[in-house]
């Protein structure tokens, strides 16, 4: 390649990355356009690539540009809809966000993909509850809908569009807490490590405070085990009908203050009371399923008298057909018998009628005479 073919390739390329640098630089009115509608569009949560993420519908978003203040006075960057929908355009490049597309999430996905193996008798069970509650299931569906869950999947067509589109959130300032809390810890930090430049006042302070928070603290500690100490010893001394615990709530998760309440809790447990709830128990447990037992019964039984009746009327409608079937056939033999009667009728009259007209009888007597 000669030299001025490699000062053209240059400036192309120069000229590429300054058109890259144009377009991926946003300006600061778009910032603020973004910080906007961030903190005033109404958002909702979702995953995105198994990543939990905001999106917001362009319908909402448009609505709310146009009641703005960005929208108001002569010189307002969004005097139509339409130049709002461009503007969102430009910052859909600058990747503020993205344009995703709605997928509706399965039952399957929302057990994790886990599917479990049923026998035959299950299904037969399941189907007939099924048929069961069908009309209760149809009711229930006419008046309340239920709300499906989405997730999130890349659009192919990177395009801002107005309606009930989804687009998620790519920009995400910062706020002012976090800079707070963090300018805070940054500060705590620098004032602990100049600990021994501190005048000798503030850290014998500091000392004693930072003695009577580790005594505090052994001093739960030893609570602890007190308390585990006397209730074993009350419980073996009175056989385990006596439970006391003092200082019930210590180690339970609760506030600093609740921890302390009540400060203590008595109960007395009797052996023949704890075999007669055992004892109610099992009988309760037995009821129960025997209760299921039953019902499956009945259920069976219904199913078994259902077949029943399906079968009978299967049977019913059968022997109506046969008789229909009967009735027709011996309706065509008596028209087929009528029809050769009168057939048969019709051909003797036709032979009398011949005979009367074409031969005289004349008796053997004139016959000789003549």
């Amino acid at each position: 390649m000669s030299g001025k073919d490699k000062r053209v390739n240059k400036k192309k390329k120069d000229e590429y990355k300054e058109n890259d640098d144009e377009q991926e630089k946003a300006s600061k009115e778009e910032y603020k356009v973004a910080k906007w509608i961030r903190n005033n569009v109404p958002v909702k949560k979702t995953k995105f690539l198994n990543h939990n993420v905001e999106y917001f519908t362009s319908a909402k978003a448009l609505d709310a540009l146009m009641t703005s203040k960005f929208a108001q006075g002569d010189n307002c960057l969004f005097p139509t809809r339409q130049i709002a929908i461009d503007y969102m355009d430009k910052m859909l490049a600058h990747k503020f966000f993205h344009r995703a597309k709605k997928i509706p999430v399965s039952e399957m996905e929302l057990r994790g993909g886990r599917t479990k193996d049923k026998s035959k008798d299950q299904e037969k069970k399941e189907t007939d509850a099924e048929s069961s509650h069908e009309k209760d299931k149809s009711d229930k569906a006419t008046s309340e809908k239920k709300k499906r869950k989405i997730r999130l999947e890349m659009h192919p067509q990177q395009i801002f569009i107005d309606g009930h589109e989804a687009y998620v959130w790519i920009y995400d300032p910062i706020p002012m807490t976090y800079w707070i809390f963090g300018a805070l810890v940054v500060i705590g930090a620098i004032v602990i490590c100049l600990f021994p430049l501190w005048p000798p006042q503030l850290r014998t302070g500091v000392y004693y405070l930072s003695m009577t928070a580790a005594g505090f603290l052994v001093f739960l500690l030893a609570l602890v085990v007190v308390r585990f100490i006397l209730f074993c010893t009350i419980w073996i001394c009175t056989g385990g009908k006596h439970h006391f615990w003092f200082l019930l709530n210590l180690t339970e998760d609760v506030g600093f203050i609740d921890s302390f309440k009540p400060l203590y809790k008595h109960d007395y447990i009797d052996s023949s009371d704890t075999k007669n709830k055992k004892d109610k128990d099992k009988k309760k447990k037995k009821k129960k399923d025997s209760d299921d037992e039953s019902g499956n019964n009945k259920e069976s039984e219904l199913v078994d008298t259902k077949a029943k009746e399906s079968e009978t009327n299967n049977e019913g409608s059968i022997l109506q057909r046969r008789k229909t079937k009967a009735k027709e056939q011996n309706e065509d033999i008596i028209k087929d018998n009528e029809e050769r009667k009168n057939s048969e009728s019709e051909s003797s009259d036709s032979q009398r009628s011949s005979t009367d007209k074409d031969f005289e009888i004349v008796d053997a007597e004139e016959d000789h005479e003549e």
